[in-house]
């Protein structure tokens, strides 16, 4: 088996994937007790594997009624609507080449999109200014969020 993160996170899926809604509540601490590890090992695979980018929206409360709500966005608009509003002129190149692998990576983007956005952003670098550059990739990740 593969390490305690990769468990905690299938454990999670498997939850999620028989429920209609897209959503699974969890009590971290009874969550961890039943894993054997600790609570903050469940937040920090929360924190980290169950991000927008990976199609998710997490809803977290702690203490005595403390939960963990996880729901699956079901369609990958969502994402590409929240990364539009969020790319800043000071983003560089490198940090959208690590976007679209992670939106490659997990599913949320086709390798032809991929190409085709990176050879997009290459021509961008050298052809307009940073605000031009954002406003282009808005325009692009508004477009994707149509289509999917």
């Amino acid at each position: 088996m593969g390490n305690l993160a990769d468990a905690i996170e299938k454990f999670i899926l498997l939850r999620l994937s028989g429920r209609k809604d897209n959503t699974v509540v969890v009590n971290r601490n009874d969550l961890a007790q039943e894993l054997a590890c600790a609570p903050s090992q469940i937040s920090y695979v929360v924190n980290t594997r169950f991000t927008v980018t990976r199609g998710f929206v997490v809803e977290s409360r702690r203490g005595s009624g403390g939960f963990i709500r996880i729901v699956r966005m079901p369609m990958a608009n969502d994402v590409f609507d929240t990364i539009a509003s969020r790319i800043l002129s000071n983003h560089t190149a490198n940090d959208i080449d690590n976007l679209v692998e992670e939106l490659l990576g997990n599913g949320l983007m086709t390798k032809r999109e991929a190409a085709m956005l990176m050879q997009f952003l290459q021509l961008m670098q050298e052809r307009l200014d940073p605000e031009e550059r954002v406003h282009g990739l808005r325009v692009i990740f508004s477009t994707l969020s149509n289509f999917s």
